[in-house]
């Protein structure tokens, strides 16, 4: 009886104890589930916001793509741009260069008429003044690459190899010195010339260099002493060496003796005066000057 009663005792207890670790499982299993849900939902939520993350970043990126055109397009529309602009500059630089080459040729222009102005005040000057010696066939009066020239015969100024100025030559110098007088701003130029007759061996002459010279500094004391500014003056002799006319006619040769009175501006940047070279005619035999 004992036994039985001990027996039945003990199987309650591995009963109880059984009961009592399985409804422990069953909590622990209870609770694992809820966990697990638990993890599930996080994992579902995880996964939404992992999703939308993906997609604000396929949104980025595509905004990121597109903003990187648009900046390509922009350095490309950049460079475009400065290829204009340096363009522009440069036609910009070529019309203020045109601007300036054309404000110097205005000036030229205005300087040029000016001295043409001048020139031609000048000329009509000098013809006004010795209008009566131009009527007589004393003086002639011409103009040509801005030089003015009085052309004077020897035989008005001068007895035949004579450096001496005669009385009607004294006159026409007379009135060649007051028109002289009023013209400014110019080199006035004696240079005398000859024919190819050579001067006489026993005469104070040598050659027509030192009569054309000599004759050309007469002129120049003549028109000194007659109130011309001397530092306008110059003297020069080409003797025979510059003919107008062929020498070998009397009508030529006298065409040939010759006084011209040239004159040139003075202004700085003006070309010097000029002498057209002309080669001298043979030489042949020519009887003593009268």
């Amino acid at each position: 009886m004992r036994r039985a009663a001990l027996s039945s005792a003990l199987f309650l207890l591995a009963g109880c104890v059984a009961e009592d670790k399985y409804l422990a499982k069953v909590a622990e299993a209870e609770q694992l589930q809820r966990k697990y849900q638990d993890e599930s939902q996080k994992n579902a939520d995880l996964a939404v916001k992992i999703a939308e993350l993906s997609g604000r970043i396929g949104a980025l990126e595509e905004e990121s793509r597109q903003l990187s055109e648009r900046i390509r397009a922009e350095e490309l529309n950049l460079s475009a741009k400065q290829v204009d602009l340096r363009a522009a500059q440069q036609r910009l630089e070529e019309q203020q260069a045109l601007i300036q080459q054309l404000v110097r040729s205005k000036v030229l222009l205005e300087r040029a008429k000016a001295e043409l102005e001048k020139r031609s005040g000048d000329y009509e000057q000098l013809a006004q003044a010795l209008r009566e010696e131009i009527s007589a066939g004393q003086v002639e009066i011409s103009e040509l690459r801005g030089r003015m020239t009085l052309r004077l015969k020897d035989q008005i100024l001068f007895a035949s190899g004579s450096v001496a100025i005669n009385r009607e030559g004294r006159a026409a110098l007379d009135h060649v010195a007051g028109a002289l007088r009023g013209i400014h701003g110019r080199t006035i130029r004696v240079e005398g010339y000859t024919d190819n007759v050579p001067t006489g061996p026993a005469g104070p002459y040598p050659s027509n260099w030192e009569l054309s010279t000599a004759r050309a500094v007469a002129v120049v004391r003549h028109l000194q002493e007659r109130g011309v500014d001397p530092t306008l003056l110059a003297a020069a002799g080409y003797g025979e060496f510059h003919p107008v006319a062929p020498n070998d006619t009397p009508d030529g040769r006298s065409q040939n003796r010759r006084i011209e009175i040239v004159l040139a501006a003075s202004i700085d940047g003006m070309p010097p005066l000029e002498v057209e070279p002309a080669a001298p005619p043979p030489r042949r035999p020519r009887p003593a000057k009268r």
